[in-house]
């Protein structure tokens, strides 16, 4: 069986290893680079399942600002990423926001919701 090589950088410390991974098919047969175990799992969860934590914002209406933070609670599939942000653009609440709240339940039968990171208060209530 052939061969291939793979490089990645890792995300999971400030660190930011270059990591050069060699696999046969499906296996990593050797991985160099990594500064801790850490560099192992990413290279594994990467290859396996890729997933990232999503940031981003959504419309409010009638709130002291016009926009609200939201994130996943957890990190999501990567593929999924565009149409998560395509759902997010959708949608417009409506003032208060408050931190915590589900903006989106179970993203795509994930298991991860999409919450508020802030507090927006309907702007009669900041008066």
């Amino acid at each position: 069986m052939t061969q291939e090589h793979r490089k990645f950088i890792c995300i999971t410390c400030p660190r930011g290893c270059a990591l050069d991974v060699t696999m046969e098919g499906e296996a990593v047969v050797k991985l160099e680079g990594n500064s801790c175990k850490r560099g192992v799992d990413y290279v594994t969860g990467e290859l396996k399942d890729p997933r990232r934590m999503v940031t981003t914002t959504v419309r409010v209406k009638g709130g002291v600002h016009p926009l609200a933070p939201v994130y996943t609670e957890s990190p999501i599939p990567k593929p999924r990423i565009l149409d998560l942000l395509a759902e997010i653009r959708k949608i417009e609440l409506t003032a208060p926001v408050k931190f915590g709240d589900v903006v989106i339940a179970n993203a795509f039968g994930t298991g991860v919701n999409v919450l508020a990171s802030r507090n927006i208060p309907a702007k009669s209530e900041a008066s």
